[in-house]
């Protein structure tokens, strides 16, 4: 199966995890809180009874001591109404606030508009009940929701977010220790590949100088562009030694970095692809050679084999003053990539060809973010038109152009 598949299987049995236990506790927790909801119900029916009582009886001890019971085993808040909404009692409330007068006596005084707050939040929650007063009037008892009971409603989502919080990390930890681990492995495997192809390399540079030296070939192009070749691999080889260390940036011109590029890379693709730079020569940037080519080789081989015939593959550089970067558009007139594939591509085994790994995208966005801390997406794409891949650097160099920009075209 496809790994990218198991990652995506791994995230869906995660997040049903989640919900099976968050739905779990959801119902469970309901469940509590309706058992609470009809003690608390019948704990204030049996106060407005006993108020009733009580009312109807005057102050009689024993009734005294059963309504003084009741009182502390109840934990409900209540207030008592006329039919208008005038306020008569309370009970369970914290009511009062306490000055002090000149002398540091306490005074204690009736916060109305307490009152009138929490009587709105009673309303709002139950509906009243009704119980006769001294007079025979009738009035109004209302009682909100315990302190419990509210927070047993909110808590299984509260439960629910620790619980997402949880596998959230748990989910980032694993992925990130399973990175390092992969990242670990492809690092030895490059510095490993790097050692081994010193040695053949390091031979090739001594029988060319043999030739060189013995047959009189010096300047000859068969030479030259075999010269070319092996101090080529030995790019290569030192691009796998990078790999897991910090490269070194330095400032370098970027146009003169790309045409030098396009010209070793010309003479081994068709000769029916032609090469394009445009843009202005003098715009600069922090660059590590050996890696930067990679990812002008990465881009215009997919952009060569994206021509099926005669095609252009064009560079253009350009400088934003005001935002201190620097973007190389680099479009081909090819087959063309499908708006959902533009994000797809860039993971690492997505590939379009029967044969290769798949990784050349991967290798390229890594190099350009992780690497020189730029940017690289797909800026536009159509059918059978062509592609365009667009990078953004930061500049090193700030200057005033002193002439418009150039058109260098290698053919």
């Amino acid at each position: 199966m496809n790994p990218y598949q198991n990652k995506r299987n791994r995230k869906i049995f995660l997040a049903i995890i989640a919900a099976v236990i968050g739905v779990a506790s959801i119902f469970y927790t309901n469940f509590f809180v309706q058992k609470m909801e009809k003690q608390e119900e019948v704990q204030f029916q049996l106060w407005v009874e006993m108020a009733e009582q009580r009312m109807q009886m005057g102050e009689v001890p024993q009734l005294e001591n059963v309504f003084s019971t009741i009182k502390k085993n109840s934990k409900l808040d209540v207030i008592v109404t006329q039919k208008d909404g005038t306020i008569l009692t309370w009970d369970g409330l914290d009511t009062t606030k306490t000055f002090y007068s000149i002398n540091n006596d306490p005074k204690i005084t009736y916060d109305s508009l307490y009152f009138e707050k929490q009587l709105v939040k009673m309303k709002k929650q139950h509906p009243p009940r009704e119980l006769t007063g001294i007079d025979g009037d009738t009035l109004l008892a209302y009682y909100k929701d315990s302190f419990i009971l509210t927070q047993l409603r909110i808590f299984p989502y509260i439960q629910l977010g620790v619980i997402l919080l949880f596998i959230l990390s748990a989910y980032i930890s694993f992925n990130s220790a399973k990175q390092l681990e992969q990242d670990q492995v492809w690092v030895g495997l490059a510095k490993e590949t790097a050692h081994q192809l010193g040695t053949p390399i390091s031979s090739l540079m001594a029988w060319v100088e043999l030739i060189k030296s013995r047959y009189n070939a010096e300047g000859d192009p068969l030479i030259t562009e075999m010269e070319n070749d092996v101090q080529r691999l030995e790019i290569i080889a030192d691009r796998f030694s990078k790999i897991g260390s910090k490269p070194i940036l330095e400032d370098h011109n970027i146009a003169d970095v790309i045409k030098h590029f396009v010209g070793y890379y010309k003479l081994r693709t068709s000769d029916k692809i032609s090469f394009r730079i445009k843009g202005d020569d003098h715009v600069r940037a922090m660059l590590n050679i050996p890696l930067f080519d990679w990812v002008i080789e990465n881009l215009l081989k997919n952009a060569a084999n994206a021509i099926e015939n005669d095609g252009i593959i064009t560079i253009k550089i350009t400088e934003l003053l005001s935002r201190e970067q620097v973007i190389i558009d680099i479009s081909d007139t090819g087959t063309g990539i499908p708006k959902s594939k533009w994000e797809t591509i860039f993971e690492p085994g997505f590939t379009t060809k029967k044969r290769g790994w798949g990784l050349g995208l991967s290798l390229t966005k890594r190099i350009v973010e992780k690497y020189h801390n730029g940017q690289i997406f797909v800026k536009e794409s159509e059918i059978n038109k062509g592609t365009t891949f667009r990078i953004i650097l930061k500049s090193s160099l700030h200057y005033e152009p002193t002439h418009a920009p150039r058109t260098i075209q290698l053919e």
